[in-house]
């Protein structure tokens, strides 16, 4: 069988490979500017609850295939709750991570998944640097909240390069655009 030759295509596929990357990049430069005020920040750390729950509630469903709709409902999820302004964002994520979690002892799966008690721990970590953020002097919430963001980049690449939870388009996106965000953070951007 004849080999196909290394061309111009060939580079074309390779970056269609990397979407989740440029689509990250992309949904980031929305974001710039958007970390100066507290309001920003506290936006940023309210978000930061959110990410650990997604790989909680995958890893619960043992369904990769969930990792994008679920976003899609907790963005969604987010501007409604932000749109009728009764109950912070932060507060219904920790809610729905104490249901899972909870849910996740009664039916034994807890005890049975190593992957679930992984996320489980990774959902505590995340969800209380979000929460304190949002309790703490902005300036001191800044750091704590780009921790929480750079960290939670680790975590998908960690996700990523072990094909683990989420799907593997989700933990690259996800990785990229926690990355840049902590940056964002950092300098104020």
């Amino acid at each position: 069988m004849a080999s196909r030759p290394q061309g111009r295509g060939h580079r074309f596929n390779r970056l269609l490979d990397r979407w989740p990357t440029a689509l990250a990049l992309a949904l980031s430069a929305a974001t710039f500017g958007g970390t100066e005020s507290a309001e920003g920040v506290a936006s940023f750390a309210s978000i930061l609850v959110l990410l650990p729950l997604l790989y909680l509630v995958v890893a619960k469903l043992e369904a990769r295939r969930a990792t994008w709709p679920l976003l899609v409902a907790g963005i969604a999820l987010v501007v409604v709750l932000r749109a009728l302004d009764l109950v912070a964002p932060a507060a219904v994520f920790s809610a729905l991570a104490l249901i899972v979690l909870l849910w996740s002892v009664v039916d034994g799966h807890l005890f049975r998944s190593g992957t679930l008690q992984v996320q489980a721990l990774g959902m505590l970590a995340f969800g209380a640097l979000g929460l304190i953020g949002l309790a703490v002097h902005p300036d001191l919430a800044r750091y704590l909240v780009a921790a929480g963001w750079f960290f939670h980049g680790v975590w998908d690449f960690v996700h990523l390069r072990r094909d683990k939870v989420v799907a593997r388009s989700f933990a690259e996106w996800c990785g990229v655009i926690d990355v840049v965000i902590a940056i964002e953070l950092i300098f104020k951007w």
